[in-house]
């Protein structure tokens, strides 16, 4: 260990130093930069969380990417279908990086009842129909089996549909679903409440109702090879616009591929503002914590100028000097970041697990609590650019030390 390091132990071991004036500056600046930290942690984790969260629950009911037929239709009912014997079907083997694909149709009905009716669209599924997006909001009843050889009248719908019309688990009811001419009898099906979901983006909720895809091939006079349009999943969604455009090119050019990002463009613009709004708090709580540090650190110069002077008459070069301050403060910005740490994720781990915190409206957020996503690689990186940047910033002020006559800091009082 060289002499700088030696002094600089001396400096903040020394009860002078943890006596005098300097002090609690150092420590205002030890808590300007654990505050920051703590500040920044909860601002990215509930950001990404947040993100993640109301990206999942689009994904769940959508995919990552729909494959289906041009035509002008905007709406969330399908018109042209497409056959089900496609090359890319049951398995996207042209394209890397594709977790499951599933077949679907939609058809716009009205439920009926003797008091109410409510407006959905009926997204019929079949065998290949992966659950586990569901599951997870699913909060009464079971999942429905699409898998025997006739048609099934189990549907689950929406916490929302359910209130909206007093259904509960196990009620049945009737669906009008219209003909292309508004002059033919419509068409009129009776489905039974096997499971409730709750995804919390009402959006959703108010629109699916999730059945058997046979009963829209019906409605629809389509043969059992015609469906309406397939949902892919991927493995990383970061790769959805690379994934998306290469599963365009490689379906036929009769099909299009839409990304979920391109379908729901503004719910996703959306998302993203949380991440101009999470840089500018990381900007302002670095310049926050760095201003202090540079507070302290020119307090403790001062405090420590008959120190340099002896230094500079002994021979030491400003270098050396500046050094001593800057291991000083290092190990002072290390402390805030030690604490830091150590409050911010105890509160997150907190929140990951008891969700004591909620947003005040749920329906604006989409989620009822404030989920939080604790990543390795964000909190390394933020503790290492707090520390860098802090660091730079200390440079400026040491420079005074440069300007330090020794004759004249020997004799400073």
């Amino acid at each position: 260990m060289n002499y700088e390091f030696f002094i600089a132990k001396r400096i903040i071991g020394s009860k002078a130093y943890k006596s005098s004036v300097s002090a609690p500056i150092i420590k205002i600046g030890i808590a300007a930069i654990a505050i920051g930290i703590i500040v920044m942690l909860i601002a990215i984790a509930t950001g990404l969380g947040l993100q993640q969260k109301v990206r999942d629950k689009v994904v769940a009911f959508n995919g990552h990417v729909t494959i289906s037929n041009y035509d002008s239709n905007v709406s969330n009912e399908t018109v042209v279908p497409i056959a089900i014997a496609q090359e890319f079907y049951p398995k996207f083997e042209s394209v890397e990086g594709i977790k499951h694909i599933q077949a679907v149709a939609t058809k716009f009905g009205v439920i009926r009842t003797t008091t109410d009716f409510e407006g959905i669209v009926l997204k019929g599924v079949g065998k290949d129909y992966d659950w586990s997006y569901i599951q997870e909001f699913l909060i009464e009843g079971q999942q429905p089996n699409y898998s025997t050889g006739e048609t099934s009248n189990d549907v689950l719908i929406s916490k929302y549909i359910a209130d909206r019309l007093q259904f509960k688990l196990g009620d049945s009811f009737q669906v009008v679903f219209g003909k292309e001419n508004i002059d033919q009898i419509p068409n009129i099906r009776q489905f039974k409440i096997v499971g409730i979901f709750d995804s919390g983006f009402q959006e959703l909720d108010k629109t699916f109702m999730i059945g058997d895809i046979r009963h829209v091939q019906r409605l629809n006079k389509w043969k059992s090879d015609q469906i309406g349009s397939f949902e892919i999943f991927l493995d990383d969604f970061t790769k959805i616009q690379e994934k998306g455009l290469e599963i365009y090119k490689a379906t036929p050019s009769d099909l299009n591929a839409e990304t979920v990002e391109q379908k729901y463009i503004s719910t996703f613009e959306w998302i993203k503002i949380f991440d101009n709004n999470t840089y500018g708090i990381i900007g302002i709580m670095i310049i926050v914590a760095g201003i202090n540090m540079i507070t302290a650190l020119l307090v403790l110069i001062l405090e420590r100028t008959q120190m340099i002077g002896i230094l500079k008459a002994m021979g030491s070069s400003n270098w050396s000097i500046r050094k001593v301050f800057l291991y000083n403060a290092t190990y002072l910005i290390s402390l805030g970041l030690i604490y830091g740490n150590v409050i911010g994720l105890g509160l997150l781990f907190a929140q990951q697990q008891f969700g004591f915190l909620k947003f005040p409206d749920p329906e604006q957020y989409y989620v009822s609590t404030i989920p939080v996503h604790i990543g390795l690689d964000y909190i390394v990186m933020l503790n290492i650019g707090t520390f860098l940047a802090c660091l730079l910033m200390l440079l400026i002020p040491s420079v005074i030390i440069t300007r330090i006559s020794p004759v004249k800091a020997i004799r400073f009082d």
